[in-house]
């Protein structure tokens, strides 16, 4: 197989290290963005000649376009974007502000977006391409206290199964990942918390924001073995249009499938009979 360029957001640390590592250690490419200088050698010198990193924010739409422009230029061709650059955001809906929304959506939703849409000129005119949109299970089904996060990964996730729609007639295919708990730093440095905490939410929205930063470290996904899947999946030539990583993932997802399928059910006799009657 003829050496690939890869392009991952935010590999300074979780999983965007570890796949990074992973995609170096089989012999691609990897272009690496980071937001602080001091990152920068650290990240070139995981496989001299394989790795490099980039400075970049993935909210700075200028710099977002400069910096691929730039990547394509040096190597030119861009094989793989992985858009892993995100943070969580623990709190009730009511107890976070429009600002917190717009901040966390910025980044998970937007910065994703806006990193796509840099990239595929490129992937047009190679006539290939892999995409992969880092997501969550909390991207598939919501959770109390998860809501901020949940409105940023459903909207990645809705952009992304009609660009996987759009893009597939050019040789481009775009894969969603939906980790569940995994030991990376995402309930530590990578995750806020709303100021404001309600007493009414205590049951609920607390309760979930104890249990995931409880279980920092903890979490029972291994980050090398889902870099190992991804890279497999990039190696494949049917790849999904989702992929939930760990056993928390699939039963969420199948749980949430369930209780669709259930709602379709009991109301379809009532609710599907909305036709103008001719």
């Amino acid at each position: 197989m003829a050496e690939r360029v890869w392009f991952i957001t935010g590999v300074s640390v979780g999983f965007g290290r570890t796949l990074a590592e992973e995609v170096a250690r089989n012999g691609d490419k990897v272009i690496g963005t980071v937001r602080q200088h001091g990152q920068l050698a650290e990240f070139n010198a995981i496989s001299p000649g394989n790795t490099f990193a980039y400075l970049m924010d993935v909210t700075n739409p200028d710099g977002v376009k400069s910096t691929i422009e730039a990547a394509y230029n040096h190597f030119g061709r861009l094989d793989v974007l992985v858009n892993n650059a995100g943070f969580g955001f623990l709190g009730a809906v009511e107890e976070a502000t429009i600002k917190d929304f717009r901040e966390v959506m910025e980044t998970n939703f937007f910065g994703a977006l806006q990193v796509t849409q840099a990239v595929l000129p490129y992937m047009r005119k190679q006539g290939s391409g892999r995409i992969i949109q880092m997501s969550s299970v909390a991207g598939f089904r919501s959770t109390q206290g998860f809501g901020v996060y949940n409105a940023s990964k459903f909207a990645l996730e809705g952009v992304s199964e009609a660009l996987a729609q759009e893009v597939a007639p050019l040789g481009i295919k775009v894969t969603i990942v939906e980790p569940g708990p995994f030991r990376t730093n995402f309930a530590g440095s990578s995750i806020k918390s709303a100021k404001l905490e309600l007493p009414e939410y205590d049951s609920t929205a607390r309760a979930f924001k104890n249990n995931i930063l409880g279980y920092a470290g903890q979490q029972e996904g291994d980050p090398q073995k889902a870099a190992q899947v991804i890279w497999q999946v990039v190696n494949t030539d049917n790849p999904p249009l989702r992929l939930p990583l760990g056993t928390t993932a699939f039963t969420a997802v199948k749980n949430k499938l369930q209780q669709v399928a259930q709602d379709l059910e009991n109301w379809e006799t009532i609710a599907a009979n909305t036709s103008y009657v001719s």
